[in-house]
């Protein structure tokens, strides 16, 4: 799906048109669509080709009004998109496949499945999911093995119904597939005491639990009993309790951050996710209060930019949200896009942030 165009002003323009080709001299994304009248055809701005002369340039605003006029969609910037469109059907099909598969599909069959070589296929598929097929693969293996685990599975159960050949290989790789072992995935924190605190804050009820190691959830606005429903949901077997003077000075900590975010909120936390989550969620530690960033900045951050997609899908599993400020990570174009506890709050939060920066 096409994003939004950035809204931008130009001044000093003398009209709509002066506007419009400082969008395509740019080649920026925009909200309309020009045609080259010597070649026939129309285009996006940001289209890729070579910039036309001005002279030779029409304006319209959707594709039925250009091919009325006589002009027919570029091949390069498909501006009606219907190869984006075939691209995530053939790309959505190849998840289904993966995601239902027993055994670890190659690329030559998924490619075979799709009608496309190997490697239009992999580049199709890399662009719409930010990984290979392989990857997006090891990634399916990892969610069914860390199900299995949390359900109770034995370890060695659990391994062969995700699809692994052998508990060797499971063990080798287990931060890159779990964050932790098989055992401690399997436990679902037995064994272990979370101690927790409720409080007001100014966006409703608040909740942070934390491991002897440090915060493992931070939550608010919602009832103590979702907040406290969340925590049991990722640690189904711990112990939780409530917490005394030092809990009640973390929360008091992380209220103060809500009303006065004139610093990051520095607290110890016990982080507990794949390595590439763990590696978004540091990366997002480093972006200061009053900034923000694109998911496709954040992306280059971690060092793998073509995974856009992976990394919201790390910002939207965070489990400690202020501490691991996900609320700074925007859309390219401005748009602030989805928040665990809503956009309206994700508004707010940076808006304090804004203007606690402007005073410092």
């Amino acid at each position: 799906m096409a994003r939004a165009a950035p809204k931008r002003h130009f001044t000093g323009m003398s009209s709509i048109d002066d506007q419009r080709w400082e969008f395509v001299r740019r080649r920026e994304p925009a909200g309309f669509l020009y045609a080259v009248t010597t070649m026939g055809i129309y285009c996006r701005p940001g289209c890729p080709s070579p910039p036309p002369k001005r002279q030779n340039v029409r304006y319209f605003d959707d594709p039925p009004e250009a091919e009325a006029a006589g002009f027919r969609a570029c091949r390069r910037c498909d501006p009606k998109g219907e190869r984006a469109a075939l691209a995530r059907q053939v790309v959505e099909a190849a998840c289904a496949q993966i995601e239902t598969s027993e055994v670890m599909l190659s690329l030559d069959a998924l490619a075979a499945r799709s009608g496309f070589s190997k490697f239009h296929f992999q580049r199709m598929f890399r662009d719409n999911t930010g990984v290979t097929p392989r990857s997006y693969a090891e990634g399916v293996r990892a969610r069914r093995l860390q199900a299995s685990l949390a359900a109770g599975e034995r370890v060695a159960d659990a391994v062969a119904g995700a699809g692994f050949g052998s508990e060797s290989r499971v063990y080798e790789d287990t931060g890159k597939l779990l964050g932790m072992t098989p055992g401690a995935a399997r436990r679902g924190g037995a064994g272990e005491t979370i101690q927790f605190a409720l409080a007001d804050c100014p966006f409703g009820r608040l909740l942070v639990g934390a491991t002897e190691s440090g915060v493992c959830f931070l939550g608010f606005a919602e009832p103590d009993d979702a907040l406290l429903g969340d925590l049991r949901r990722r640690f189904p077997r711990a112990r939780l309790t409530e917490g005394g003077a030092d809990m009640a000075a973390t929360v008091q900590a992380v209220v103060d951050f809500i009303e006065e975010p004139r610093e990051a909120l520095a607290l110890p936390l016990d982080l507990r996710g794949t390595a590439f989550q763990i590696r978004v969620w540091e990366a997002l530690r480093r972006i200061p209060p009053g900034e923000t960033r694109t998911y496709a900045a954040l992306a280059g951050m971690v060092g793998a930019p073509r995974a856009i997609r992976a990394v919201a899908r790390s910002c939207a599993t965070n489990p400690v949200s202020l501490a691991v400020p996900c609320h700074r990570v925007i859309g390219s174009d401005g748009d602030l896009t989805g928040y665990r506890w809503g956009v309206p709050r994700k508004k707010a939060l940076l808006a304090r942030e804004w203007a606690a920066a402007k005073r410092t």
